[in-house]
């Protein structure tokens, strides 16, 4: 696509390390309606902690054939022949996909289309949403028709927050279009800058399912492998060991027990399901997994209010610490965590809950979440569950944050010889 500017709508877990990516190679803009955050990138830092500050700096600094400008100003993207979508698709406190953000994308990129324009959605979507709910969008704001004077791609994120190994350029890419011409197109582009390579979908629906079922693959995995841990509880022996011991099969899936978040396997699922609900099928194993992981908080809250029992703590008024609220080791991203459902659990109990978590943003946890995180451990705790394996927990000195008699609960095996774990 030669040396075409290209807009990226969106510069959060996904967009920013693309946008930076690209701007090796082509001039960007990067667009964030969150006037914040655009500053914060232009001041070289990135609160996700995927962009180191040198990188950031070394792609705002432009030359007149590549380079990366971040904006919070629509008309900043008006000239682009590329529009890249990598808004968030969440879903609502019913689970039902909320196609908010991409709608207003599309109605923001519709206003600038002109003939020959492509727009690229990469933001997680159910099968058929590209074509069959943005592209509408497109048209009526440009007043232009799909593959007649403009195009669109689908090419789905496979951004692994936290993860410094797999970063976007070393993740094979999947690619399609809305006609064969222009899928070779955006193929290229992405190939480009992608060392890994690409891998050019059939169509763009195919891309959309293909990218769905990868995440809802991994849920129904761990769920199995949560209802494993119910049972082995059960039958007072460890998970762990069982799983070790089931490894020693050649073809045997290596997957752990554990709370299930974020923005991708704890949400992809319900994309695919309400598509499917949509087209007269009830997805029984989809939605049965969803509903096992998301039971996880309240089964783990249960298990340590019986081991506090067995060791006569009493339950009401005792003092809870939960370390680590994020919804994976490693990271500052906090949505939909495991966690949160664990912390709500306890207080049903009436058990007072601290929760320390030095990689999530305070002010993030406040708004989202209602509540404050603690900045320092100056008590000792009943109970204390090692609820994210951040590596800043490795060095965590439980003798003195212990009482006399206390449960320590470790949900991923993470520090030696606890109470119990998953």
């Amino acid at each position: 696509m030669g040396n075409k500017k290209i807009s990226i709508i969106g510069l959060g877990y996904v967009g920013l390390p693309l946008a930076v990516l690209f701007a090796e190679k082509y001039k960007v803009i990067g667009f964030d309606i969150n006037k914040k955050r655009a500053a914060e990138i232009n001041s070289f830092f990135d609160k996700t902690n995927e962009i180191e500050s040198s990188k950031i700096k070394a792609a705002l600094n432009r030359t007149s054939t590549k380079g990366l400008k971040v904006t919070s100003e629509t008309n900043d993207i008006k000239n682009s022949e590329i529009y890249i979508i990598t808004v968030p698709t969440p879903i609502d406190k019913t689970n039902k996909p909320d196609l908010t953000p991409l709608i207003n994308a599309s109605k923001l990129v519709g206003k600038f289309l002109k003939k020959g324009s492509v727009v690229i959605y990469e933001s997680t979507v159910y099968p058929g949403a590209t074509e069959e709910d943005c592209v509408p969008i497109l048209e009526n704001e440009s007043c232009l028709k799909l593959n007649k004077d403009f195009y669109v791609g689908y090419s789905p994120e496979r951004i692994n927050p936290g993860d410094k190994n797999h970063t976007v350029d070393k993740i094979l890419k999947i690619t399609s279009g809305s006609n064969v011409k222009v899928a070779k197109k955006i193929d290229e582009l992405y190939k480009s800058v992608i060392s890994a390579g690409t891998f050019m979908a059939s169509s763009i629906k195919v891309a959309e399912m293909a990218k769905v079922i990868e995440n809802t693959q991994r849920d129904i995995n761990i769920a199995f492998i949560n209802e494993l841990s119910k049972i082995t509880s059960k039958l007072n022996i460890s998970t762990r060991d069982v799983l070790d011991a089931a490894g020693t099969k050649w073809n045997f899936l290596k997957f752990s027990p554990g709370l299930v978040g974020g923005h991708c396997i704890g949400v992809d699922p319900y994309y695919l399901a309400k598509k499917s609900e949509e087209l007269g099928y009830y997805p029984e194993i989809i939605l049965s997994g969803r509903r096992i992981n998301n039971s996880m908080g309240e089964f783990v809250a249960s298990e340590c209010v019986k081991l506090m029992i067995q060791k006569d703590i009493k339950i009401k008024s005792s003092k809870a610490l939960i370390l680590g609220f994020t919804f994976k080791e490693n990271c500052p991203d906090i949505r939909n965590t495991g966690v949160e459902l664990v912390r709500k659990s306890l207080l049903t109990y009436n058990i007072d809950v601290d929760v320390f978590d030095p990689n999530a943003h305070e002010e993030e946890v406040k708004k989202y979440y209602g509540f404050k995180l603690i900045n320092y451990i100056d008590s000792k705790y009943d109970l204390i569950i090692l609820a994210v394996a951040h590596n800043i927990f490795l060095d965590i000195n439980l003798s003195f944050i212990k009482k006399n008699r206390s449960v320590f609960y470790d949900i991923k095996s993470f520090l030696k010889k606890p109470d119990r774990s998953l």
